[in-house]
Formats: C-alpha cells, sequence, structure tokens
C-alpha cells in the first residue's frame, strides 16, 4: 500500500465512521477507485486505523469516561449483544463482508429510514441512558454487522426509539463506539500477526493512517452533532441512497469493486 492511499483510505475513516453513512460502503468506492491491491494487510489496515477514530471519542469526551462505574456498566451492557452474535455468526459475517451489493442494498434501505426518522421520532428527547436503553441500543448495534447498514445509524436509531434526544443518541453511539471498535481492531490485528507476522513496511502506513484518522474524526464528530441537532437525518438519507445506487450502477456495468 502506498502511503497516498493510506491518507486517503484514513480521511474516509475519519469522515465516515461516526455519521450514519457506512464507512464500508465509502472504503468500498474509495479503494476501488484508487485500484488498491485487495490483500490481508489492506483488509487488516482498514480495520486498524479504527483505533485513531477511538481516540478522537476519548479525547472529546474523556470527562464522561471519568464519570461513574455505572457509565461503563452501561456500556458493557450495550456491547454485550454485538459480542455474542458477533462469535455466534462470525462466518456468516465474513461471507456478507465479501458482497458488494448486499453492501449497496443496505446502504439504499437505510437511507430511505433515515429519509422518514425525522417524521417518526422527535428532535427533542431524555439526556440519560438507562440500564433498558443500552440493551436496545445493544440489539440495534447487532443490525450493523450487516454490511452498509451503519454501525452509527443503527445505533442512535436505536436510541430514538428509546425517547432518547437526538444529541444523546448520538453521543452515546460514539461511546459505544470504544469497545466494539477496540475489539474489531483488536482482534484484527492479533489475527494478521498470528497468520502473517507484522513487517517493518506495515508499521509507517499503520501510523500515519490512524494519526489522520484521529484528526479527522475529530473534526467529524464535531460538525455531526450541531449538524443533526439542526437538521436531523434527511440530508444523509439522500446521500446514502444516491451512494447505494452508485454502487448498483457500477456492479451492473461489471466493475470489481471488492469490499475490503
Amino acid at each position: 500500500m502506498e502511503i497516498v492511499e493510506a491518507v486517503i483510505l484514513a480521511i474516509i475513516e475519519g469522515l465516515t465512521e461516526f455519521l450514519p453513512v457506512s464507512s464500508t460502503g465509502h472504503m468500498i468506492l474509495g479503494s476501488s477507485a484508487m485500484g488498491i491491491q485487495h490483500n490481508e494487510f489492506v483488509k487488516m489496515f482498514t480495520v486498524a486505523i479504527q483505533f485513531g477514530a477511538i481516540l478522537s471519542v476519548l479525547v472529546l469526551y474523556y470527562k464522561r469516561f471519568l464519570k461513574s462505574f455505572d457509565f461503563y456498566l452501561k456500556l458493557f451492557i450495550a456491547f454485550l449483544p454485538a459480542a455474542i452474535f458477533g462469535l455466534l455468526l462470525n462466518d456468516y459475517i465474513d461471507a456478507l463482508l465479501e458482497s458488494s451489493l448486499t453492501v449497496a442494498i443496505s446502504l439504499l434501505l437505510g437511507g430511505i429510514v433515515l429519509v422518514f426518522v425525522d417524521r417518526w421520532f422527535p428532535a427533542e428527547g431524555k439526556e440519560e441512558v438507562d440500564n433498558k436503553d443500552a440493551v436496545s441500543i445493544g440489539l440495534f448495534q447487532v443490525i450493523a454487522m450487516i454490511p452498509g447498514v451503519s454501525r452509527s445509524a443503527a445505533t442512535i436509531i436505536g436510541g430514538l426509539t428509546r425517547k432518547m434526544s437526538r444529541k444523546a443518541a448520538a453521543e452515546f453511539s460514539f461511546f459505544l463506539a470504544v469497545p466494539t471498535m477496540l475489539a474489531a481492531t483488536g482482534y484484527k490485528m492479533l489475527k494478521y500477526h498470528l497468520d502473517f507476522g507484522f513487517k517493518a513496511e506495515d508499521i509507517q502506513p499503520l501510523l500515519i493512517g490512524n494519526v489522520i484518522a484521529f484528526v479527522v474524526a475529530m473534526i467529524a464528530i464535531k460538525g455531526f452533532i450541531g449538524f443533526l441537532t439542526r437538521y436531523g437525518f434527511k440530508a444523509f438519507g439522500y446521500y446514502r441512497i444516491i451512494l447505494g445506487a452508485a454502487i448498483l450502477i457500477l456492479l451492473a456495468m461489471g466493475y470489481d469493486l471488492h469490499v475490503i
């Protein structure tokens, strides 16, 4: 992988990881447009740079992570469904990850949902999360195991179904990303190390990718909260529909769009 490719993928990761638009769909188009070789390092890299995005949440919301033990209990409750279903359905999920068609359809359907979410749920609501809320949001996160659904979209909608405000639902989605993405990153990096072993040339793109993902994710999170509070989800819904349709058109034209 060239450094410029690592930089571009890291920018894509930082911009899209916490927005309800599916980072997977953007990675497909970005990597395919650059003609990046589809190999095990690239697959590991696209997961490993999530660590930079995780750090952005910890830096921006560090006071919330120092608040109380109860905060971590709720995160654990919300994280548990994805951990359990991830272990049980690992092979099936891996098979879905190879399907660009699945990603495109998920983007389209999820986009349609987001277009109407503002009508279904009020912008204002409760600001605190209880244990029942955490369970519900955790179950919604399981849906995001389908590529293209968007972990952020699923968990935020999960919060809205529990009568949370847009801001509170989005922020809890960010917090839940920390254990979820940390587990995925650690697993992917360990598996890569055991199967192939890290090489000296792997370190530079990983370091650069994580730094850029960290910076870009911080900007994206700040901008997203303000935009979401003011305008809602409709714009993200239309964007997803356009992106999903674009992938379907490219697939129909015979382009090889691989999920990395």
